[in-house]
C-alpha cells in the first residue's frame, strides 16, 4: 500500500485527529486526507429502508433518523437549490424521487423508481445543485491535517483548474494535489484539471451517477490517456474488487478489468469498500498485488513500455469517445 486514505464522507471531524494517529502509529505510508466536497448524502436511516412507487417521503435539512416517511439530506443548503420537478436518487441501487414541494429547509417527493435506502449514502440531484468545491468541514479537516502534517490531499468532484487552485491554497507548499474527476464537469473540464493537479484520481462509481453506465469505460481510458499524455500520475478507484466486500475471492471479471486498467497506463488502484468494510480487506491487497505481478511480469511488458512513450493525439482520444456533432467528447 502506498498511501492510506481518509475518506471525509465518512469520516467525522472529530474523528479525523484519531484516525491519523491511529495509522501513524502502526504505519509510515503517508496518509491523504480526501475531501467531501461539492455532494449531497442522506443521513442515518434505522437498517435499510425500503421505499416503493408513488411512496411519499418528506426530504429535510434537519437530524432525524430516516424511515420511509422523512429522511435528511446534507449540507442543509441543497434545498435552496432544489426545484418542483428535481429528481433525487439516491445510492447505487436506491430509489429515484421527484420533488412535489419545496421551501428552504424540506421538500416533499415522490418516489418514481422504487428502491432501498441505507445510511449516509451519496445522493444526486438533477439538475445538479450549484455547491461550495469545499465544505466547511473540509476547510477545518484541513486547517488539522495541516497541523499534523499531512501532504496529501484529494479533492473530490474537482468541476475545474479553479478548484484545484482553492484546495492548493489551503495546503502546505509542496503537498501533493490528487483531483477526482467524478463528474460531468470533470469530464468537460478534464484538460484544465489534469493540468492543476499533481495527479489525478477517476472514481467511475460516482462518474455513473451522472454518466450513464455503458460510456463510463471510455471517459476512463480518454482520462487515463490524457493524464499520461500531461505527465500526470492517473489512478482509478470503485468496485475493483466489490464482490470482495461479501466473499473471499474475485471474480474472473474483476480480475480481467484491474488487469485491462493496468493495461491502459494507470499508476494506481483505489480500494474503498474492500477495505474499510470487506470481510478480507487484507486479502483484497493481496489480489491486487498478485495482479500487478503478473502485469509487470508479463512478456508484453517492453511492448508497453514503447507504447507508453508515443504521445497519443487528441484525434486518438476523440476516436474513444461518443461525439457531439462538432467533434468534442460531451458527457450523455
Amino acid at each position: 500500500v502506498d498511501l492510506f486514505r481518509i475518506n471525509l464522507s465518512h469520516t467525522s471531524l472529530e474523528e479525523v485527529d484519531s484516525t491519523i494517529d491511529l495509522v501513524q502509529g502502526v504505519s509510515s505510508t503517508p496518509i491523504c486526507l480526501d475531501s467531501e466536497g461539492p455532494q449531497v448524502r442522506c443521513g442515518v436511516v434505522e437498517g435499510t429502508v425500503r421505499l416503493r412507487l408513488n411512496d411519499q417521503i418528506r426530504l429535510t435539512g434537519d437530524v432525524v433518523r430516516g424511515t420511509k416517511e422523512e429522511l435528511s439530506l446534507w449540507p442543509a443548503s441543497v434545498f435552496e437549490e432544489l426545484r418542483v420537478g428535481s429528481l433525487v436518487g439516491i445510492d447505487f441501487h436506491g430509489a429515484r424521487l421527484r420533488i412535489t414541494a419545496v421551501d428552504r429547509r424540506h421538500a416533499d417527493a415522490v418516489v418514481v423508481v422504487p428502491g432501498q435506502i441505507a445510511s449516509n449514502k451519496a445522493v444526486t440531484v438533477d439538475p445538479r445543485p450549484v455547491l461550495p468545491a469545499l465544505s466547511e468541514k473540509d476547510l477545518a479537516a484541513i486547517e488539522l491535517g495541516v497541523m499534523r502534517g499531512i501532504t496529501h490531499y484529494a479533492l473530490s468532484f474537482a468541476s475545474g483548474a479553479d478548484d484545484v487552485a482553492l484546495l492548493r491554497s489551503l495546503t502546505p507548499p509542496g503537498a501533493h494535489i490528487i483531483a477526482k474527476i467524478e463528474s460531468r464537469a470533470g469530464v468537460r473540464n478534464m484538460d484544465e484539471i489534469i493540468e492543476a493537479a499533481d495527479s489525478v484520481l477517476i472514481d467511475r462509481g460516482d462518474l455513473s451517477h451522472e454518466i450513464a453506465l455503458e460510456y463510463v469505460p471510455f471517459y476512463q481510458k480518454a482520462v487515463v490517456r490524457r493524464a499520461n499524455r500531461g505527465n500526470r500520475p492517473v489512478y482509478v478507484a470503485t468496485n475493483l474488487l466489490e464482490s470482495m466486500v461479501t466473499s473471499n475471492t474475485p471474480t474472473i471479471a474483476e480480475a480481467n478489468d484491474i488487469a485491462n486498467t493496468l493495461l491502459d497506463g494507470v499508476h494506481g488502484l483505489v480500494l474503498a469498500a474492500e477495505t474499510a468494510v470487506g470481510i478480507d480487506p487484507v486479502g483484497s491487497v493481496d489480489i491486487v498485488l498478485r495482479i500487478i505481478r503478473a502485469f509487470e511480469e508479463s512478456n508484453d511488458r517492453q511492448l508497453l513500455s514503447e507504447d507508453r512513450g508515443r504521445a497519443p493525439s487528441r484525434a486518438a482520444d476523440r476516436a474513444e469517445l461518443p461525439h457531439t456533432a462538432g467533434g468534442e467528447p460531451e458527457p450523455p
